[in-house]
């Protein structure tokens, strides 16, 4: 199945392109096999030829009505071609206001998108028939900003509910402060100022660079970096006239020490470079009607704050939490907004810190997500196979980033390990398990992980035969918390954990036998749990152990997890009603566990009452957590009680972790795909399809968001995040869709 893009494209040098590129390559990371993107690429004229990709299939002459006839008429008889993106700029296809692309859009028979970059205020009568023109012969169209939006609708005549709304998209970059960035380049005693992209006249640098002595006299450590090419059309009629006079204008003002010109069409990768090392971004567009700027959306979303124009866009998105506006061509005014920033280095990181959490809907991943609920809107077959997204590669940097000598450490600040937050044995056992699972006995980096998460859990091993499960940063007992919380369950994760260990074929004979050891410690002194979810993940590791070779015979594992799996069936019978078949009179964390437990019991004894409590138990949890479509998780504020009011927010990974391999195990064993299917629904809440509709883990650090709140996602990347979400991954690595 194929979705055709109409735009310019790389290799030519052209926003549009760029923008196209990556939204393809999100599109196509998104999903698996069954969606590809193509691409019918505008050449800027009859004879400019590239050496384009080879997911290219048509090439256009903008200036040929004959060429985007044949190329609709090309895509009219692909049957696998479900829908057409238009990328669309008036200046990109031939014409009057484009009017090529009226001929290729009432040809084509397919669905098209058309998304317009830009949307001028007060048309003429033309300009607003060309418009309105276009939007009739599309199934939808979508603009980048609320402003563009209403334009639209109020001075064109637009049917909103035609119109949506997708952000330009950025880059999934960690966040980082730019000391770091400066430090690697020798710039670190230097404030570093950036702009880039294509020069041209509107670019309106000059100003910039007018303000600076008044700047320089009261900030002399700074630098301007003006990073990109000369627009191509500009170079074809003017050459390089205007760098040529802004540089002229630096040697005039004396700052040829401080301002540099970057002459080349930047990488990626040198481009996220620049931005790392940039203190704050200059947006300089002369035009107050641009709807959009690629650039500005990029600096934001690596979290630099902005000084910038009040142009469309800026004026929708740059609010006083994450820059500065400056007037049209007035240098006083930028000179001010300068030295403001650059006299308070904490009110600048402020900027930044709060341009990067406003912009993670932004993301590539975020972006084409919308994109594709928007496709599904024009094309039922696209609706149908947009449910199978593409599962992401294992990447378990982040595990190793939060892992220092100690241990697993149990917060951090976005992506940035929080040493001060300390340890948890909880998010220990979930690092071993997630270490011991992806161990085939050739990684060594695994391996050392797994020596450090059994040493902590050696460590929290307690003379009264409990796991202690708060450490202090100083890596000393946090007393006063384990003295005063129920400790239960981390045990009970922690055996499990430890049975995960001593259960695994490639583990070195040594630590295996010390996973056992730090198992059988425990549970000779305490071998019943007061608390259900701990019984629950203890009936995980003993029928693991009792799996192996050498502890098969061991009656007394068999009779622990009989005694336990009763237990629950006695709480169940004890709660149960036939509008709340559960073992509690309430739904809190993790709840799968308990049916996945049950189900685990009955596969090692073949008790019957296990199998049926089990997959009553988990049908109701379905029920409750399913909602829409979607999987949602039960929210821990105020959890759900059986006689209270079912909360939704905020949910957390751990859930649809415990969710996803609870159906694992309920497919396993019962071989139904019903189970198989909601594991895929339920591991997808990660992948966006939630309550905000936006991705839960980030494919750039392998770290996990730490929640989905009402209304916004806590961008933290702790260890309990991340191990859930790995625990998850490793529930579905075995199963393909």
């Amino acid at each position: 199945m194929k979705i055709i893009y109409l735009s310019s494209f790389p290799p030519r040098e052209c926003g549009i392109a760029t923008f196209t590129a990556d939204l393809t390559g999100a599109m196509d990371d998104l999903f698996e096999s069954v969606i590809k993107s193509r691409i019918a690429a505008v050449n800027p004229d009859a004879v400019s030829r590239y050496h384009y990709p080879k997911q290219v299939l048509f090439e256009i002459d903008p200036n040929s009505e004959r060429d985007f006839l044949r190329t609709a008429e090309s895509i009219n008889g692909m049957e696998e071609v479900r829908l057409v993106n238009v990328q669309h700029e008036f200046g990109l296809f031939g014409g009057p206001y484009g009017s090529n692309l009226l001929s290729f859009l009432g040809a084509l028979k397919k669905p098209s998108v058309v998304t317009f970059h830009t949307v001028l205020p007060s048309p003429n009568n033309d300009l607003r028939r060309a418009v309105r023109s276009i939007v009739e012969e599309a199934s939808r169209v979508t603009v980048m900003t609320n402003l563009s939006r209403d334009i639209l609708t109020r001075e064109y005549g637009i049917d909103g509910e035609k119109v949506a709304v997708i952000p330009h998209g950025i880059h999934a970059a960690p966040y980082s402060p730019g000391a770091p960035s400066k430090a690697a380049s020798g710039d670190s005693k230097k404030v570093n100022l950036l702009t880039f992209g294509f020069l041209s006249r509107g670019k309106g640098l000059e100003y910039v660079i007018e303000a600076l002595p008044k700047v320089v006299k009261e900030c002399p450590d700074l630098t301007y970096s003006i990073l990109g090419v000369t627009h191509p059309n500009v170079l074809k009629q003017e050459g390089e006239s205007y760098r040529n006079s802004l540089i002229q204008k630096v040697r005039d003002l004396g700052l040829s020490s401080c301002v540099s010109f970057y002459n080349e069409y930047a990488s990626l990768d040198t481009l996220l470079r620049f931005l790392r090392a940039a203190d704050i971004y200059i947006s300089t567009s002369l035009d107050p009607n641009q709807a959009v700027s690629g650039t500005l959306s990029y600096a934001l979303g690596s979290g630099r704050p902005v000084i910038s124009t009040p142009f469309a866009q800026a004026m929708e998105i740059i609010t006083p939490e994450c820059g500065l506006l400056v007037n049209f061509r007035d240098p006083d005014s930028y000179a001010e907004a300068l030295t403001a920033l650059l006299k308070d280095p904490l009110r600048r990181e402020q900027l930044g810190k709060n341009a990067y959490f406003r912009t993670r809907n932004m993301t590539w991943d975020n972006v084409a997500l919308e994109y594709s609920r928007l496709f599904s809107k024009c094309s039922g077959d696209i609706a149908e196979v947009s449910k199978h997204k593409k599962i992401p590669r294992i990447n378990l940097n982040h595990l190793f980033r939060l892992t220092d000598d100690f241990g697993i450490i149990q917060f951090s600040t976005l992506s940035l390990p929080n040493v001060s937050s300390g340890y948890t044995v909880d998010d220990n056992a979930r690092a071993l398990v997630v270490a011991c699972s992806f161990y085939s006995g050739k990684e060594k980096n695994l391996l050392k992980r797994i020596k450090i998460y059994l040493n902590f859990i050696e460590y929290v091993l307690g003379e009264n035969g409990f796991f202690g499960n708060y450490v202090k940063s100083d890596r000393t007992a946090d007393d006063e918390l384990n003295e005063n919380e129920n400790l239960e369950d981390a045990n009970g994760r922690t055996l499990w954990a430890l049975a995960v260990a001593a259960s695994n074929g490639h583990l070195p004979e040594n630590l295996k036998d010390k996973a056992l050891r730090l198992f059988r410690k425990r549970t000779e002194k305490y071998p019943m749990f007061e608390s259900p979810r701990a019984s629950a993940f203890y009936i995980k590791g003993l029928c693991l152990l009792l799996k192996q070779n050498g502890l098969t015979d061991d009656s007394g594992l068999q009779e622990e997890m009989i005694r336990h799996c009763d237990r629950l069936v006695s709480l169940y019978r004890g709660v149960s009603s036939q509008e709340w078949p559960w073992f509690e009179n309430y739904l809190t964390y993790s709840n799968a566990v308990f049916p996945e437990a049950l189900l685990l019991g009955h596969h090692q004894t073949g008790n019957s009452d296990y199998f049926e409590i089990g997959t009553q138990t988990l049908a109701f949890l379905i029920r409750q957590t399913f909602v829409g479509g979607i999987y949602a998780p039960i929210g821990q504020d105020g959890w759900h009680h059986k006689m209270g009011e079912r909360r939704y927010f905020d949910q957390q990974p751990e859930d649809a972790s415990a969710m996803a391999c609870a159906l694992a195990t309920a497919y396993r064993i019962t071989g139904k795909a019903d189970y198989k299917k909601l594991m895929y629904e339920a591991f997808n809440w990660f992948l966006g399809d939630n309550s905000l509709e936006q991705v839960v883990y980030d494919r750039a650090t392998g770290g996990c968001y730490d929640g989905v709140g009402e209304g916004h996602i806590n961008l933290n990347q702790g260890a309990e995040s991340t191990t859930s979400y790995l625990l998850a991954r490793l529930a579905i690595s075995s199963f393909s869709r």
